[in-house]
């Protein structure tokens, strides 16, 4: 077999001789294309499948957890919420707008075929630095990359009707030419009603509903699971299109069948189209799939049957139907305006069979396709750059004027006011949306005009974090604090963390460091989600983001996305991040006198010009003792902001900048430590809350009781100024100044 075939369908003269091996023969063109997507890394998971075995999937509370379309858990004894997030990073650089637009396309269709209607989206983003921009060569600016994603996601998002409810963005150069676009959806359902992808019988029908199917996408999971080089460009035409109209359609379409008990299994087309999700259905189900391609409706003409086979077009779901509820299901598909055909039916063969014009053109085992793609050791081996980076000595850093590095890190593009990017989103859609964008976590109303009505008493909390640079520094360490980060985001607003979805967003598994970090943090995570007791249940793993230059390849930090989600005996419960009124105290709480440190920070990236450090093992057990705490006295406390991102003083600053108004501040923080130290540092289990006078004495006799750090360290004042003491150093502040700071820069950046 000619390499060159083999490349271009993503598989390897090994993986070839594999193929002839299990099915007694050389494959055809078709089947070969069947075998380089559903084998590819994006759909396989041959890299990474032996170390997600670590992560702890179950609870009492968890309904589905991996190997589905989406986890599902449950928030109370009627209703459940089945959530992911996914990746769509490849496409999101080679054609920005149309690749995030279908990332959020996909999501909400992964989470509507476990019979759930998507009700929230979150996206988690990250670019290269825009104050870079022209200064690269071989690579796309990250401005126009930004925008096009940004205006992609709210243009899909708004017309589907799914709100964005929340997110975050990084910008780094090492993301400039692999930016990360993971896009995470929410849905509701009916506990006792979930929907699996299989049939549930020999002789099912296999029903297509949706868009008729194009050129558009072909090849698609192979480009995902491909490296980056100056050939790019050429592999425009394997980034899907989205209609959300069409979308809209059909989700309606979909629950209207289930509600109606029409189909027995929903499976939507993702990666590797048709052949993926028949085989897939095949899989699932312990049968085999006859498909019959001449029945599958069609946009373009002259398709050939590999192309109709392999194509990715979006808003297509496939339906297991009884054969007498099948006219029924194609009657409400077409009251929908939407395409239906029955393309296929189970069978006893286990055998993937596919057919075009009475003539068999596939016969595969999908044992073959599905179970049996080549699973990898890699060799790994510690990185040489850490013997480096944990060299760091903070002591050994310049000190500096504090009101300049306060003010350069509000203005980091990472840490600056997202609102260029949330306000393209409409996050009101339904009006469930209780704790808005710009929160440390969204949280959203369990309600929802439809037929049958979901309306619970709950609320529930979703929050994503994803900070490369830890893991980067510290692989074990670094993956546990990212599941920390976003179980804290969560605890803060006062709900209980249920689970986590992740996405694991990594640069050339081939690579034995990348391995090696891949392997460690994945530990480090499985770690954190035991202690904390917020299973997995489900997420995706991106590999080969990877830039290829003429003199260098650019890997991505590794960059674990965590979604958490949590529940809220109700929507008034919830915590806000943000100062309530003039006159309250402010209080640290946590792990308040342990010393502070800089590396892996913002401040040591933006002032100091480095990143570098080692990572310091987090207390587990004091993110336990705060999560308690916080939700036992949540009425006490008017408002909880965790220090993460940009430090101390970020989280003491941003509460101050309301909407409509700006409060001010005057701080005292007595310590022993450097001031930048104490202002800057990320890595210490601290949270800002505020509170009334009166609430003062019974919050710090719970804290006591409960083993955690208690300072209060100033009050909420009326004056729009900053008054700042640490340690011997004092600075005076207009807060409106520092506001304009943090508000501007991506306004300014990105407009």
């Amino acid at each position: 077999m000619d390499e060159k075939i083999l490349s271009a369908h993503g598989l390897t003269l090994e993986e070839y001789k594999r193929i002839i091996e299990l099915i007694g023969r050389e494959p055809n063109e078709v089947e070969l294309g069947i075998f380089g997507a559903l084998w590819s890394e994006h759909c396989s998971y041959k890299s990474s499948k032996p170390f997600l075995k670590v992560f702890p999937t179950d609870a009492p509370w968890v309904i589905q957890g991996p190997g589905e379309n989406a986890g599902v858990v449950e928030i109370d004894d009627k209703y459940a919420v089945a959530f992911k997030v996914e990746s769509h990073n490849h496409p999101s650089y080679i054609e920005p707008f149309h690749g995030a637009a279908t990332g959020v396309g996909g999501i909400i269709r992964d989470i509507l075929s476990m019979g759930a209607r998507p009700v929230c989206a979150f996206d988690s983003l990250r670019f290269g630095d825009p104050r870079n921009d022209g200064n690269r060569k071989n690579i796309k600016d990250a401005k126009p990359i930004a925008q096009g994603v940004v205006k992609g996601i709210g243009f899909y998002g708004n017309c589907i009707g799914v709100p964005t409810i929340g997110g975050e963005v990084v910008f780094d150069e090492v993301y400039a030419g692999n930016p990360l676009v993971n896009a995470f959806c929410l849905g509701i359902l009916e506990k006792d009603k979930m929907y699996r992808a299989r049939a549930t019988k020999i002789g099912q029908k296999m029903v297509m509903v949706g868009s008729a199917t194009g050129r558009d996408g072909i090849h698609g999971a192979t480009m995902a699971s491909a490296e980056f080089s100056e050939e790019t460009e050429d592999k425009r035409p394997n980034v899907q299109i989205g209609d959300p109209f069409f979308g809209k359609r059909l989700i309606e379409c979909t629950l209207e069948v289930m509600q109606k008990s029409l189909i027995e299994g929903c499976q939507d087309f993702g990666a590797a189209g048709l052949a993926g999700s028949t085989s897939e259905f095949g899989s699932k189900s312990g049968m085999g799939v006859r498909v019959y391609l001449e029945n599958v409706p069609l946009r373009e003409e002259g398709m050939t049957p590999y192309e109709i086979l392999l194509s990715e077009s979006q808003e297509r779901m496939l339906y297991a139907v009884d054969e007498d509820k099948v006219d029924e299901v194609l009657k409400i598909a077409k009251w929908y305006g939407l395409e239906a055909a029955v393309i296929g039916e189970t069978t006893d063969t286990k055998r993937m069979e596919v057919f075009y014009k009475g003539e068999k053109i596939a016969d595969l085992p999908i044992s073959a396709i599905v179970d049996d793609a080549p699973v990898y050791d890699r060799p790994r081996k510690k990185p040489e750059y850490l013997e480096e980076t944990q060299k760091f000595d903070q002591n050994e850093l310049p000190e500096v004027d504090l009101k300049e590095a306060i003010k350069k890190v509000l203005s980091s593009p990472t840490i600056a006011k997202k609102e260029w990017v949330y306000r393209q989103y409409d996050h009101e859609v339904g009006i469930n949306t209780v704790v808005k964008p710009g929160s440390d976590a969204a949280v959203l109303r369990v309600k929802w005009a439809v037929k049958p009505e979901i309306n619970s008493e709950r609320a529930v909390a979703i929050s994503s974090d994803g900070n490369g640079r830890w893991v980067y520094l510290n692989p074990y360490e670094g993956g546990k604090r990212v599941v920390a980060e976003a179980v804290r985001n969560i605890y803060v607003t006062g709900a209980k963390p249920l689970a986590i979805t992740d996405c694991l967003n990594w640069g050339n598994p081939e690579n034995p460091e990348i391995m090696w970090q891949f392997e460690q943090a994945t530990k480090g995570m499985a770690d954190a989600c035991k202690k904390l007791n917020t299973p997995v249940v489900g997420g995706n793993v991106s590999l080969y983001n990877e830039t290829v230059l003429p003199d260098k390849r650019i890997n991505v930090y590794p960059t674990p996305v965590v979604v958490a989600v949590g529940v809220l005996d109700k929507p008034e419960d919830a915590i806000p991040s943000f100062y309530q009124q003039e006159g309250d105290v402010i209080v640290i709480i946590g792990e308040v006198d342990k010393e502070p440190i800089v590396n892996g920070s913002e401040y040591l990236k933006e002032v100091h010009g480095k990143v570098t450090g080692d990572l310091p093992p987090i207390d587990l057990d004091m993110e336990l003792k705060l999560s308690s705490f916080i939700r036992e006295n949540k009425k006490l406390i008017k408002s909880a902001h965790d220090v993460s991102d940009g430090g101390l003083i970020t989280a003491l600053l941003e509460p101050a900048f309301q909407e409509e108004k700006t409060f001010g501040l005057n701080i005292n923080i007595e310590t022993k430590h450097r001031p930048d130290f104490e202002l800057f540092d990320e890595l210490r289990s601290i949270i800002v809350i505020s509170t009334s006078k009166n609430n003062l004495p019974k919050l710090e006799e719970e804290a006591k009781k409960i083993g955690i750090g208690f300072k209060v360290i100033g009050k909420v004042d009326n004056d729009s100024k900053l008054t700042l003491k640490v340690g011997n150093a004092e600075i005076e502040e207009n807060m409106e100044e520092l506001r304009k700071n943090w508000e501007k820069t991506l306004k300014e950046l990105l407009d």
